[in-house]
């Protein structure tokens, strides 16, 4: 690999990274919400 790759291969690495990471926090905001939801509906009596 010459030397010219490694610099331009590491911006690329960081990008998909930062995406992973958005898309995990998403993920478990979104399930944060439906568990309070869950949660708030149980107390409510509207249990499954």
């Amino acid at each position: 690999m010459a030397p010219g790759q490694d610099h331009a291969r590491r911006p690329w690495l960081k990008r998909v990274g930062w995406l992973v990471m958005l898309w995990a926090a998403g993920v478990a905001g979104l399930g944060i919400i439906a568990w309070l939801i869950r949660v708030f509906m149980n107390w409510a009596g509207f249990s499954t």
